[in-house]
């Protein structure tokens, strides 16, 4: 039973927010999944950005987003989200919504 609901917030990371802002979105090649790592809190945030690959000369920001915001981006993207905590672990898979 999912914990999180669509009128929640989440925390994402952001690729080069000031200029040409991209929600940052994963590939996982041992499942074929593409998702968005979100996280319950922006310290787990800032922890998990460490943890995922990035490109260099890029600035990342973690921002707080709603969920259903970030459904129909995913959906847009085909991507899923994840939630994630501070080490990368999955929490909970968030289809998403048209």
């Amino acid at each position: 039973m999912p914990t999180i609901a669509a009128t929640d917030w989440l925390y994402a990371l952001v690729k080069n927010p000031e200029t040409a802002a991209q929600i940052v979105g994963q590939h996982d090649e041992a499942s074929d999944v593409s998702f968005i790592p979100t996280f319950k809190t922006k310290d787990d945030a800032q922890q998990g950005l460490l943890q995922l690959p990035t490109t260099r000369g890029a600035k990342y920001e973690v921002q707080a987003l709603i969920v259903e915001d970030l459904q129909r981006y995913a959906a847009e993207k085909g991507f899923i989200l994840f939630v994630l905590d501070a080490d990368g672990r999955v929490l909970e898979q968030i289809p998403p919504q048209a």
